[in-house]
């Protein structure tokens, strides 16, 4: 059955202060680094029927984080996400396919002026009024992207084989939304 049990109809707006993206990337084939952003904005707009729920997310890409200064300033320039030219990536869900509270979020990345349908694995962790009356929902979600089909292709080869950053990143989520109406 698909639902999302306790979550009433209308548009949820993300809470920021409690929502996490973040990536990961193998560095050198032998570790990974890290990411977060701290601009992170949107909202849901749940449907009668799960499956027809939509939303967006939006993320200022200068608000990377690698807790590395010059990595993050590499990062923001034109090699990689060209933070001057496309300032956010956005996430436009189109249906939510839940069952038991795990299952997959349906939509289209858009990252560079590059639009892609991701799929993101799913797991809604049900809805709970904070001490401060205020009801919020909160799912996790995980995907698996190609930079280079986002036009990311940077790379370096290395001395022993193998290149510097790998074409797979991981992007995992925590996002917590409140309720229509509620006050934050």
């Amino acid at each position: 059955m698909n639902t999302l049990d306790g979550m009433t109809t209308g548009t949820w707006t993300l809470d920021p202060a409690h929502t996490e993206v973040g990536f990961s990337v193998r560095h050198a084939g032998i570790s990974k680094v890290r990411g977060t952003f701290a601009g992170v904005s949107g909202e849901l707009t749940v449907a009668e029927d799960a499956a027809r729920s939509t939303g967006r997310v939006e993320i200022e890409m200068a608000s990377v984080d690698t807790k590395n200064e010059a990595r993050d300033n590499h990062v923001r320039s034109a090699q990689f996400f060209d933070v001057e030219t496309f300032p956010q990536m956005s996430y436009d869900i189109n249906g939510v396919h839940l069952d038991g509270g795990e299952g997959t979020v349906t939509g289209t990345l858009t990252l560079r002026g590059v639009s892609r349908e991701v799929e993101l694995e799913t797991e809604f962790n049900g809805v709970a009024v904070d001490a401060f009356g205020t009801t919020r929902a909160g799912f996790t979600a995980a995907t698996t992207i190609s930079r280079k089909e986002f036009g990311i292709t940077w790379n370096a080869a290395l001395e022993g084989g193998g290149v510097m950053v790998s074409d797979k990143v991981r992007i995992d989520l925590d996002v917590e939304f409140i309720a229509p109406g509620s006050a934050a």
